[in-house]
């Protein structure tokens, strides 16, 4: 299964020392190269992220179709619109991605996608990761990530916490 990777979630996961998650769970996960770059930024613009290092794991691939080509209304930021324009290229079965406006295009494009949340139920079902919750809370306190406390109690009794 070809997985695409959006540059806050790959951030997020490698913030909190679980990115690994992705290769375990999907195996094959690849980004446009715009994603590594914005990864690249993060890591000299933001003092969360210093010293984070883009997972050797990630194949990075080039986009060839804009994702203007689909979907000509979209106001996305480069990774976002890149990651979305590379899973239609490579017909990938999943678009990890967070931000509501890269959400709302995927879902306009008929894409499956998740983010952060659906990644660490799989881990708990998959038994990779223990505690969910202890992961959500240093990827608030860490990384910054916002999460509604309804969307935290959905996700909790999902996996059974």
């Amino acid at each position: 299964m070809i997985v695409v990777a959006d540059t806050s979630v790959l951030l997020n996961l490698c913030r909190v020392g679980e990115e690994n998650l992705l290769w375990e769970i999907f195996g094959e996960v690849t980004a446009p190269r715009s994603v590594q770059l914005e990864f690249q930024r993060a890591t000299e613009v933001y003092p969360r992220f210093e010293k984070l290092v883009f997972p050797r794991f990630i194949e990075v691939h080039e986009v060839i179709q804009p994702l203007s080509h689909w979907l000509p209304s979209a106001r996305l930021d480069p990774g976002e619109r890149d990651a979305i324009a590379l899973t239609l290229q490579l017909g990938a079965a999943l678009l990890l991605i967070d931000e509501r406006k890269g959400r709302h295009a995927a879902s306009q494009l008929g894409l499956r996608f998740s983010g952060i949340l659906g990644i660490l139920v799989a881990a708990k079902q998959k038994s990779l990761i223990n505690d969910a919750r202890g992961v959500i809370e240093r990827l608030r306190k860490e990384a910054g990530f916002f999460l509604s406390e309804a969307h935290l109690r959905q996700t909790l009794d999902q996996v059974g916490e």
